[in-house]
């Protein structure tokens, strides 16, 4: 694969690191800088989502439970009508209905409280769920404490016999709560070819050397748009039918499986967009 014309247009925009993998052969692999864990931000979110997923397999909870039932201990005085109706697949979404995005990579150092799960319950649902859409980090945070408190230990601890270690990935930092909760929002630390495989393993329909890491119709419901504002299951939707693990300055997997492909980037990029329009542009016709 040529990538020149790539280069020319993602080395200006902080690229350190591409991987792409089709038909199970590797197509480029190119470092502009170390391949070190780095800071996934919001890719981590896809990871949190798998974790679900397998939870849900395992019977540890539904996606058709009341957040006020699963989080029976946690919330306000007060319930409104829209809190009563949320459901863990609203944490999934980004449809939950609070007005204001929370737990945000800027405000989480300067919260007074320590309790983020009461904390964000407490805050103001005013939309219905399902009906507005808002990026928000409160949804993803509260799937992953869920999933935690059932299974009796942190993400990275679940996670390890279930995904991480199929995959080859060493147990990994990840950021965690005042409380010792893994923050599943953000703050996963992979380097670009342990993001890389996790975007095969989706690729791959959730199937790992013969295993079924994640259940095949999850990865499929996970990879749809749920709600018509081009978002899965704590997964991007994005051009030419593919979807995508995505994290702030262009951590990505994207998953393309007509080309039974995936593209992979590290970067430190303030330009998400252009990054995206130079792998669509220069990177996939040559699929």
């Amino acid at each position: 694969m040529n990538l020149q014309k790539f280069s020319e247009k993602a080395v200006p925009l902080g690229i350190l690191g591409l991987k792409i993998t089709q038909r199970g052969e590797e197509a480029a692999y190119q470092l502009w800088d170390e391949e070190c864990r780095r800071n996934v931000y919001s890719a981590s979110k896809s990871f949190t989502s798998c974790a679900v997923g397998i939870a849900v397999r395992e019977g540890l909870l539904s996606l058709k439970e009341r957040l006020v039932d699963a989080f029976a201990a946690d919330l306000p005085e007060t319930v409104n009508d829209n809190l009563a109706k949320a459901t863990v697949e609203d944490l999934l979404t980004m449809c939950l209905g609070q007005a204001e995005a929370h737990l945000m990579g800027g405000q989480r150092p300067l919260y007074a409280e320590d309790d983020w799960v009461k904390m964000s319950l407490a805050l103001p649902f005013v939309h219905e769920p399902g009906t507005q859409f808002l990026y928000n980090n409160v949804g993803p945070y509260l799937a992953g404490v869920l999933v935690q408190r059932r299974a009796g230990c942190d993400l990275v601890s679940y996670l390890t016999p279930r995904l991480f270690a199929p995959l080859g990935i060493r147990r990994p930092t990840w950021e965690v709560d005042p409380l010792g909760y893994t923050f599943g929002a953000g703050g996963l630390f992979l380097t670009l070819s342990e993001l890389h495989r996790f975007g095969l393993l989706y690729l791959n329909e959730g199937n790992w050397n013969g295993r079924q890491i994640v259940p095949r119709e999850w990865v499929k419901e996970s990879s749809r748009s749920h709600t018509g504002f081009g978002y899965g299951y704590l997964f991007w939707i994005g051009d030419q039918n593919s979807y995508r693990a995505d994290g702030k300055y262009s951590q990505l997997s994207i998953i393309l499986p007509e080309k039974q492909a995936v593209i992979s980037v590290t970067a430190e990029c303030r330009d998400g967009e252009a990054m995206q329009r130079a792998i669509f542009e220069e990177l996939y016709p040559q699929l």
